[in-house]
């Protein structure tokens, strides 16, 4: 079994683009909290919608989906889960709820990742939850055609617990340098975690679930007011190639971190950069409901959905937004785009 080195390794990642990544990140955590502090009361609309969207994108990435209104309802704990799909999603939801609630009260050990596991499916009664891997399992690629090929071969069913022991200990090592920013080490930490596979079944949501615990345990909370996970799930292509980059020669210790490091990165970025765009929305002094919404088509270069000002000013009710659509169409200031679900708007730059 390879051994995990942290310091060796973070070493490594200190290249310049990595710590102007870093440096652009620690602004806007400083950045947000300030704004947390004053604007609290503010913002549970947008923890709510960040709570839908993340147990969407998360679950849709392993291909388990539920309609738009049943996801909905499942995340407000409005309903009970009607099938196995909606089991996982309730599931998940739970976990991503005690994260939120009390990531301070859950180290990363793994006794509390077998429990998150155990929880992620509470409502399905599976009999593999909350523990390891009793067989051996592969990472499987599918192309266009259906063709499967094993992309990656985790940790062998015998050597699991001891990885994720091993794992768990490097990160509590490394963690105990203050010149080491957990920046840095979370995502070494996830690639691990996924390398390793220890699960049946989970692994990549469980990963994400992560992800979550030790930024919030870090100080870096943007994942509870923006999705990170429907980030990820935008650009999962990236996700799975950054994925391939650094996995190859992980057994052998030989892998390279940077680009899986480099892109979970740059997720946290635009995660903060959306989330000052989102609270300009919600902070704008002096404007009206409907101005905020002409705002918001007119500061975005190119089109722009109606479900995505929704999510720019989620205190807006549709119809209100709705309305404003079409008074803006009516003036000629916006153009509309498509028709039907793909409808979009952009602002009239032509307009004299």
């Amino acid at each position: 079994m390879r051994e995990f080195h942290y310091d060796q390794i973070y070493r490594a990642l200190l290249t310049p683009e990595i710590v102007a990544l870093v440096a652009q990140i620690h602004e806007y955590k400083g950045e947000q909290n300030l704004f947390i502090e004053a604007n609290s009361d503010v913002l549970t609309q947008l923890v709510d919608l960040a709570k839908i969207q993340s147990t969407e994108a998360s679950n849709k990435i392993e291909g388990i989906y539920t309609s738009d209104e049943r996801l909905k309802k499942i995340v407000l704990a409005k309903t009970m889960p009607r099938n196995r799909n909606e089991e996982e999603i309730a599931g998940y939801r739970d976990v991503l709820a005690t994260i939120h609630e009390s990531h301070d009260y859950i180290p990363p050990r793994p006794s509390m990742i077998l429990q998150l596991h155990r929880d992620l499916y509470k409502f399905s009664g599976k009999s593999m939850a909350g523990i390891y891997k009793n067989s051996d399992n592969v990472i499987e690629e599918e192309d266009a055609l259906g063709n499967k090929t094993i992309r990656f071969l985790p940790v062998p069913a015998w050597e699991t617990s001891e990885a994720i022991e091993r794992i768990c200990k490097a990160l509590e090592e490394a963690g105990k340098d203050p010149t080491f920013d957990p920046l840095l080490l979370i995502p070494v930490f996830i690639l691990d975690f996924l390398c390793i596979h220890p699960f049946q079944d989970g692994n990549g949501r469980m990963s994400r679930l992560l992800t979550l615990l030790l930024l919030y345990r870090a100080g870096y909370i943007v994942g509870k007011y923006i999705s990170v996970e429907k980030l990820i799930e935008t650009a999962k292509e990236t996700y799975y190639e950054t994925l391939q980059q650094s996995s190859a020669g992980w057994h052998e210790a030989a892998n390279d971190y940077l680009p899986f490091v480099r892109y979970l990165l740059g997720v946290i970025v635009a995660a903060y950069r959306d989330f000052a765009s989102r609270v300009q929305y919600l902070t704008t002094s002096g404007f009206s409901k409907p101005e905020r919404v002409r705002e918001i088509i007119k500061a975005t270069l190119g089109a722009i959905t109606r479900t995505e000002i929704m999510q720019k000013c989620p205190d807006v009710s549709q119809i209100t937004v709705q309305r404003a659509l079409n008074e803006l169409l009516k003036s000629n200031d916006i153009l509309k785009i498509g028709g039907g679900r793909y409808t979009s708007y952009t602002w009239n730059r032509e307009k004299v």
